[in-house]
């Protein structure tokens, strides 16, 4: 047995040293030729992201704060971009949902590791209206669905059976009835006050553009040192 089977905290530091990132060719980023607006730069990077072959480009890091004034985080799906902001969706019950009716402030962040480029949006957070709600879980997939009628959401799970007997149940009834009602479904809409833009540097020269909202509504840009 050699020294690393007998220290596994040696092995792990081995191991995530011996990580690198950005092994591939990265594209250049001249912010002199973004547009004034964060929007069309994201739709923009997302396709490219895309187009690069980044896996699960639309899945993004949610930061809420939590009752104690904790940070808390973890990872989404955005529905949508738009006019009105960055979409997403969850159970109003649960852990996220509450944070964000008792504090409507969230941070969101893309990492898309094959173009190392990573988007930060911040702003407050406001809950679409109900039907709007109903309508953003009928397009999604039966499992969709079904994890969404299981609910209960970031409450304590008494055993893996009973998620059993509960995911079985909802499953059934999202293939006979997929117009179910999920009452505590909630769309999101994250309005920006301030968007990152971050293009990774193989010599660590990254570029660092930041879109603020100024008085009035207009965007105002500035780079920041990396």
């Amino acid at each position: 047995m050699d020294h690393e089977e007998r220290d596994p905290q040696t092995a792990f530091r081995a191991l995530l040293h011996a990580q690198r990132v950005w092994v591939v060719p990265l594209p250049a980023f001249d912010p002199a030729g973004a547009p004034g607006e964060p929007l069309p730069l994201f739709h923009r990077w997302f396709a490219e992201a895309v187009a690069a072959g980044q896996t699960e480009p639309h899945t993004m890091t949610l930061a809420t704060v939590d009752e104690q004034g904790c940070p808390d985080a973890r990872i989404v799906m955005l529905h949508d971009a738009d006019a009105r902001g960055w979409h997403f969706a969850t159970h109003a019950t649960s852990a996220k949902g509450r944070q964000l009716a008792a504090r409507p402030e969230a941070s969101l962040v893309f990492y898309w590791a094959a173009q190392g480029r990573q988007i930060r949006v911040r702003g407050r957070v406001t809950a679409a209206p109900e039907e709007e709600s109903r309508a953003d879980l009928a397009v999604r997939s039966t499992g969709a669905l079904a994890a969404a009628l299981t609910g209960r959401q970031s409450e304590v799970l008494s055993s893996v059976d009973t998620l059993a007997r509960a995911s079985q149940a909802a499953w059934e009834r999202a293939q006979s009835e997929p117009d179910a009602p999920v009452p505590t479904w909630t769309r999101y809409v994250l309005d920006p006050r301030e968007a990152e833009f971050f293009q990774g540097d193989e010599r660590r020269r990254h570029v660092r553009l930041r879109y603020r909202r100024a008085a009035g509504g207009t965007w105002e840009r500035e780079l920041l040192w990396p």
